[in-house]
């Protein structure tokens, strides 16, 4: 989606949020919660194909996947570990 192009429908018909200022909206509606202590909220750039309704998310910010990796859980599949 980030290239223009739909991987649901391949319209090509793409808008993207990412530079739209106050990301974190109104009760954070824009945003995926991190935890811990203060509740603090990532903020998300959306795509959306308008040809289908298909929507992905994207972390911009390098510094909040780090955190990310530092406070979720993470799902270990293939040679990682089991996957149940």
């Amino acid at each position: 989606m980030k290239k223009g192009r739909c991987p649901k429908c391949g319209s090509h018909d793409i808008y993207s949020g990412e530079n739209i200022s106050l990301k974190k909206g109104t009760y954070g509606s824009n945003t995926i919660p991190l935890g811990g202590l203060f509740g603090s909220m990532i903020p998300l750039d959306n795509y959306v194909c308008t040809a289908c309704g298909y929507v992905e998310s994207y972390i911009n910010q390098p510094r909040d996947l780090k955190k990310i990796r530092e406070r979720w859980p993470h799902l270990y599949y293939g040679k990682r570990g089991d996957q149940s």
